[in-house]
């Protein structure tokens, strides 16, 4: 992937990590592959910090996310849990 960037912490536990934001400039039809590829290097070990537009795919993934506005943190936790939010589901969602 060209938009991937790894780097690799001192700090303990942290290991090696990704830096990535999947989707951008992708067909849609290449989305689910990709996610899954995400999920299988998480679940080898690798950390993953994802810069995601694509909400919905990205939550469902997600351990911990992060819902930013205008440079603000405007919502955190799980990303089952922030799929469930009615911002993001009425602001990203469009439900």
């Amino acid at each position: 992937m060209k938009r991937c960037k790894k780097f690799h912490s001192g700090e303990k536990g942290w290991g090696q990590a990704s830096v990535i934001e999947p989707s951008l400039g992708l067909m849609p039809k290449l989305l689910s592959e990709i996610f899954k590829i995400i999920r299988e290097i998480n679940q080898n070990g690798v950390t993953v910090l994802m810069v995601e537009q694509n909400v919905f795919e990205a939550l469902q993934i997600s351990h911990r996310a992060y819902v930013l506005q205008t440079g603000r943190i405007v919502l955190e936790g799980k990303g089952e849990d922030l799929l469930k939010s009615d911002l993001v589901r009425k602001a990203y969602l469009g439900m």
